[in-house]
């Protein structure tokens, strides 16, 4: 019997449930099931998920590799495996998971593009007040920086989840994982700007009316669209680096840092489940106090 469907739907299932996934995640790691299943159907391996083995991954980590496919790409695709075998290990179906006798693909390690506070206060100044979206703008920016928050945490985020009186903001993370995040004087009055002044000129669309930040339609921003905004004003303000909305997330933590916050509290604040993972700014800041001695010591001038 070649039929995988019954294992993935219960896969997705497992994944909602018991992991806590998010759905993009859940999409990702289902996507990278299915594309193991067509390989094997490409190469006339006609078989269930419990009779593949070693060999067959090698083979299909080598063929997604010469696709032309990204090594990160490669990664999340075998970490979808993985975890698929890891569900077929707890339901009984494998008596092993034969995904982790592969070697996941060497990564370099690459430290994020940050902005400094100068360059985030030149896309500031560059938004256009004048313009319905102004205030809108100014206060997304504020959010994200001031708070460190992930695009898709922003987009989402709910008026009934603002506690400015307390001085804090409940979000929603990776994993439907709520958390509290502070939120400082200078992103909270420029949310009640926005909300006073621009938001009341809108007709909100049903359903919607929850939701801080709203496009022109009345209707929640797009990660898409905040992407665009967030571009368009490094641009304006001259920035050439590559960055989004998750530059000013990382901005935010490596300030913190530079600033003197502790790791762990950066931690919490963004969300992150492995204190390894927060760790990165770290590294950030030994690259900004090379940089800053290159430039400023005399030996080097």
């Amino acid at each position: 019997m070649n039929n995988w469907n019954p294992y993935l739907k219960g896969f997705v299932g497992f994944m909602k449930l018991e992991r806590s996934l998010s759905s993009r995640t859940v999409e990702v790691y289902s996507h990278s099931v299915w594309k193991l299943r067509n390989y094997l159907d490409m190469e006339n391996l006609i078989m269930p998920p419990e009779k593949v083995e070693v060999e067959h991954l090698r083979e299909f980590l080598v063929w997604i590799n010469q696709e032309g496919i990204a090594a990160r790409t490669q990664v999340k695709i075998m970490h979808g495996i993985r975890s698929f075998y890891h569900y077929l290990w707890t339901e009984g179906v494998v008596k092993q998971n034969v995904s982790l006798m592969i070697d996941l693909p060497v990564l370099g390690f690459r430290l994020p593009v940050m902005l400094s506070v100068t360059e985030i206060d030149r896309m500031i100044r560059n938004i256009d007040l004048n313009t319905p979206e102004g205030l809108r703008n100014k206060a997304m920016v504020e959010t994200l920086y001031g708070c460190g928050l992930r695009v898709s945490e922003l987009v989402n985020l709910k008026i009934s989840e603002l506690f400015f009186r307390e001085g804090y903001i409940k979000v929603t993370g990776k994993g439907d994982k709520e958390r509290i995040v502070p939120i400082g004087s200078v992103a909270m009055n420029e949310v009640n700007r926005y909300m006073r002044f621009n938001r009341p000129q809108l007709t909100i669309r049903k359903g919607q009316d929850n939701f801080v930040f709203l496009n022109r339609r009345g209707s929640r921003l797009s990660r898409e669209m905040v992407f665009t905004i967030v571009q368009q004003l490094a641009v304006l303000a001259g920035i050439r680096k590559p960055i989004g909305p998750h530059t000013l997330r990382h901005s935010f933590a490596s300030h913190l840092l530079e600033g003197g916050a502790d790791l762990r509290a950066i931690q919490e604040m963004l969300g992150h489940a492995s204190i390894v993972t927060t760790e990165i700014y770290t590294h950030m800041n030994k690259e900004h106090l090379r940089d800053t001695i290159i430039m400023y010591h005399p030996r080097n001038n």
